[in-house]
Order: C-alpha cells, then sequence, then structure tokens
C-alpha cells in the first residue's frame, strides 16, 4: 500500500501587516461593534428608553426559533458556530444601520424633489427600501462566500447563512416597529388587544417571523448554486447570485406593497406568495439535504475499502436518524464528551465524502490531498468512541431481514449481497462498496487509482 504523500508545501512570501488575520478580525470586530453602538442609539432616540425595552423582549422571542431552524437544516454538515455569529451580527448592526440611514435619506430626497411626502413614503417602502435593504443582507452572504468558501458548498449552505443574516436584520427592525409602537399606545392611552403594540406583534412575530428570512434566502440558494458550480462557468457563477437578488428584491417589494392592494391586500399577497413560497423552499431545502444525505452514503465507500471505516458507517452516518442515536449510545456510555467526540466523527466523515464528491467533479483545490488526510487522521483518533456508537446506531435502525432459500457461507462480504451484517441474512445492499473512482473518472486528476495511504497500524507500513 502506497504512503501518502507529504502536505505541500509554498514559498515563504512576506506579508504586510494589513494582510494579517488577526488585522483583519480586529477590524471586522470594530466595524460590527461600531455599527452595533450607533443603531442602538439611533432606535433609542426614535423609541425611547422603554420603548426600546419593550420592542427587545418583544423583538427577541422568534430569534432562538428561527436559528434552531436553521442549524437543524445544517445538521448534515454543520458550518463553524463563528459564521453564524459573524451572519446575524452583520444583520442585526451593519445591514440595519445601512438600512435606516439610506431609506430615511432617500425618502427625505423624494419627498422634497417631488413635494409629496405620502407618495414618497409609498415609494421609499416599495421600491427603495427592498433593493437597500436586501443588497446590504447580501453583502454578508457574499462576504462568507469569498472569505470562508471552504463552509459555503452547497445549497444549505447559502440557506443557513442568509437566513441567519436576516433574522439579525428582522430584530433590529422588529425592535423599531415595536418600540414606536409602543410610543404610540403611551400617548393614545391604548392597551391590551386593541393596542398598536399588539396588532404590531401579531402581523410581525406571530404571522411573518420568517418574513425576511425568506427573502433572502432566495439570495442565498443563488450563492449555493453558484457554489457548485465548476470554474469554467465564470458567467453563470456571477449571474445566479445577482438572480436570486432580484428575486428578494422583487419579492420583498411585494411584500411591502401589499397595503396598497386594498383592505385585504395584506392577506391576499399573504396566502398566495408568502405562504406558498415559504412552503416550497422548505421543501427545496429538505430535499437538498436528503441529497446530501446520498451523497455521505456514496462516497465514503470508498474509505470502507481502504480501511479508514467499517462497512456498517456510510449506511449508519447516511441516516439523520442513525447519527441521533449513536450520539445518545456515547452519551449513555461515555458522558458529554463522548456525544461530542461522535458528533465531530460524524461531522469530519461528511466533510470527507463531500471533499472527495467535489475532487471528482474536479472543483477540489490544490491541497485536497492534505484536507483529506487530516479530516481522515482526525476520525482514526476518534474511532475508539465512534465506532461502538455507529454500530450499534447500525444495528437499531438496520431494515428488517429479507429472508433466502438457499444456504450461505459464513466467509462472504457483509455487504456482497447474501450474508448480512449482525449475522443476518439480507438481500444485496444498496451501500454496498464501489469500485475505486479512478475506474469510473481516470482523467480526474484528484482520483487516484487506489487510496493514497492506509490508516496507521501495524499491519500496514
Amino acid at each position: 500500500m502506497a504512503t501518502c504523500p507529504p502536505y505541500p508545501t509554498r514559498a515563504h512570501r512576506h506579508t504586510h501587516w494589513w494582510q494579517r488575520s488577526w488585522v483583519r478580525y480586529g477590524a471586522l470586530i470594530t466595524l460590527l461593534a461600531l455599527s452595533g453602538l450607533v443603531i442602538l442609539a439611533l432606535v433609542r432616540e426614535q423609541t425611547g428608553t422603554q420603548g426600546f425595552l419593550v420592542g427587545l423582549g418583544l423583538a427577541v422571542l422568534p430569534v432562538p426559533l428561527l436559528i434552531a431552524a436553521f442549524r437543524w437544516l445544517d445538521r448534515v454538515d454543520p458550518g463553524p458556530w463563528r459564521n453564524l455569529l459573524f451572519c446575524f451580527a452583520w444583520g442585526a448592526c451593519a445591514a440595519a444601520l445601512i438600512a435606516i440611514v439610506a431609506n430615511s435619506f432617500a425618502t427625505r430626497w423624494i419627498a422634497t424633489a417631488t413635494a409629496d411626502p405620502a407618495g414618497a413614503d409609498t415609494l421609499g417602502a416599495t421600491v427603495i427600501a427592498p433593493v437597500v435593504e436586501e443588497s446590504a443582507k447580501a453583502a454578508a452572504v457574499l462576504l462568507v462566500f469569498l472569505f470562508r468558501r471552504r463552509d459555503f458548498t452547497g445549497i444549505v449552505d447559502g440557506v443557513v447563512v442568509a437566513g441567519v443574516t436576516a433574522t439579525g436584520f428582522a430584530f433590529t427592525e422588529n425592535i423599531l416597529y415595536l418600540g414606536t409602537a409602543f410610543g404610540t399606545d403611551q400617548l393614545t392611552g391604548d392597551s391590551g388587544i386593541a393596542s398598536v403594540t399588539a396588532a404590531t406583534f401579531f402581523v410581525r412575530v406571530v404571522m411573518s417571523p420568517f418574513a425576511h428570512p425568506l427573502f433572502t434566502v432566495l439570495t442565498g440558494i443563488g450563492f449555493g448554486i453558484a457554489a457548485l458550480s465548476t470554474g469554467r462557468h465564470h458567467l453563470r457563477r456571477a449571474l445566479l447570485p445577482l438572480a436570486g437578488l432580484l428575486l428578494a428584491m422583487a419579492m420583498h417589494a411585494l411584500w411591502n406593497g401589499s397595503a396598497a392592494f386594498g383592505e385585504y391586500g395584506f392577506f391576499a399577497v399573504y396566502a398566495a406568495f408568502m405562504v406558498p413560497a415559504f412552503g416550497l423552499l422548505t421543501w427545496l431545502v429538505i430535499w437538498t439535504r436528503q441529497r446530501e444525505l446520498g451523497t455521505v452514503r456514496a462516497e465514503l465507500p470508498a474509505y470502507v475499502l481502504a480501511g479508514w471505516l467499517t462497512p456498517v458507517e456510510p449506511y449508519a452516518l447516511g441516516s439523520m436518524r442513525a447519527r441521533r442515536i449513536a450520539r445518545q449510545y456515547a452519551r449513555r456510555h461515555a458522558g458529554k464528551e463522548g456525544a461530542r467526540a461522535v458528533a465531530r466523527y460524524e461531522a469530519c466523515a461528511t466533510s470527507v465524502a463531500f471533499l472527495r464528491q467535489r475532487g471528482r467533479r474536479g472543483r477540489a483545490g490544490a491541497d485536497f490531498t492534505a484536507r483529506e488526510r487530516a479530516l481522515l487522521e482526525t476520525l482514526w483518533h476518534l474511532r475508539g468512541v465512534a465506532r461502538p456508537a455507529l454500530d450499534y446506531a447500525a444495528r437499531a435502525t438496520a431494515p428488517p431481514p429479507v429472508p433466502v432459500p438457499w444456504p450461505v457461507p459464513p466467509w462472504v462480504h457483509p455487504y456482497g449481497g447474501t450474508q448480512g451484517a449482525y449475522g443476518l441474512r439480507t438481500a444485496p445492499s444498496p451501500y454496498a462498496p464501489q469500485a475505486p473512482y479512478a475506474a469510473q473518472a481516470p482523467h480526474n486528476p484528484y482520483v487516484p487509482p487506489y487510496h493514497p495511504y492506509a490508516p496507521p497500524g501495524p499491519h500496514r507500513p
């Protein structure tokens, strides 16, 4: 068995101080912190201290639910929390500040130029606000796409990044609207269900907490499809995010302009467009997640042949139910540390599968071998805790045995088609290891005719 080639090396290159990572991180954190302080002062000035506190308390209610929903969608190959934290902070601070300043300036300029304040407000809400707000939120998606490319590999990643950014933006916007409504109620003396605050809370938090995420998710889908495109299609990779952004602006404009369609225009747009669009996008994301699980089941058998994984692991790692059972098993027998080790094992195995798929399609970078080796070595170090848990999960979720009328030799491979795993006689498994990828795509430079290295052990050099 061949040994792994050494890690690729690069010539030493002098870097300027502004190219260092800590300088970039510091500048980004400073920018977001200053934006947060400015937006805090602006919102408090418009709502008052009491209105700000009431708006903050009501606006925070849907945030954990939305974050949990997007995190659930990203369970197959979860991205790092720092990306989500950046996206939420960008939406709540930087994008909200850009929107408030730009919308106010544009609306005042139109009102002065046309001498029609009411028309300026309508034009600002239906035309200017969608363009400004969606562009400001899309900036966060673009930054993650450009500078965290390893974590941005498909549609689900685009949906999660865009949705969390829009959740942060909606959080700040809800504080402003709810705080202003509370101030209005303080002046008029209204309270209870008949108050403006209650009506605003019902419309923005109960009926449409997903409105802003739904708009920006269209932009994220455009970036996600662009991430799946090969490097040769430069024009398509540039046009897809732009098309998603234009769709997001159009839906946002339709939503903001629903009040101009009559007394029941809001409910008509909500029922005819928002709910079907939400259902369609939810189906698309769940379908994409199932395809990701299929990729895990299809790519990992190559590592079974090389000895890195056991035969049952591709099946267990390709099932969310089996993954959950494995983590629960590890928690019962090895505590929280064991559950975290199994979760990390699952994430690394998924990353290996996606990396190999990109390599077969010619979309892996020059550091493909080094990244693959690092992930496989992580799997090897965690195997002591993860393998028993995944073995138990595979047995717990295995399909019922299919009886066969002929005797089965005991030496047949567990996934060879007759003698099933754990002593069960089964039909041929759809997850049987496939032939080496070089036999399928010999032209691909990222797919050697055999696996370049074997897992460490005394039986191999």
